[in-house]
């Protein structure tokens, strides 16, 4: 399997989250504008919740792979909460050259020293095994999510 580079990898899920914001605003319109369906916040939700996790194990990774500050750590954590913020930190990251090309703890980096480190330099090393266990987690924190269930109550 080939492992994209950490500035492609988090340009496609930065994008991929505004694009899911989108659906979902668009089923918010649909529901409480045009009171037509429910449909759009139930699918457009949904895929904004899991592609939400997807962005934020993504950013985890590259804090810890690319070494950024706590401050640039928590700046692209939050340009996922409003609607389309992603892709101005992601223009942000590459035009500051805050994710490099390369993954530093990839096969032939650094070692790693933190078990931070250790825990992605493995899934770097084996990437379709890291594929599946970040896939695994991003369900179960998407169902543990879904028995919880929403952050208002229903009406």
């Amino acid at each position: 399997m080939h492992l994209p580079s950490p500035l492609r990898l988090f340009r496609i899920v930065a994008t991929a989250e505004a694009v899911t914001w989108t659906l979902l605003v668009v089923g918010m319109v649909l529901k409480y504008v045009t009171k037509t369906t429910e449909l759009g916040v139930r699918v457009g939700g949904m895929l904004h919740g899991v592609v939400f996790i997807a962005y934020v194990l993504t950013c985890v990774a590259l804090w810890v792979d690319q070494r950024w500050s706590p401050r640039t750590a928590l700046t692209a954590l939050a340009s996922a909460i409003p609607p389309w913020l992603t892709l101005w930190f992601e223009r942000r990251v590459e035009r500051d050259h805050l994710v490099g090309q390369q993954w530093r703890l990839g096969a032939g980096g650094q070692r790693p020293a933190s078990a931070p480190e250790r825990v992605l330099a493995a899934a770097l090393a084996r990437p379709l095994l890291g594929l599946v266990v970040a896939l695994v987690g991003i369900a179960a924190v998407t169902a543990v999510l879904l028995v919880v269930g929403p952050p208002v109550p229903k009406s």
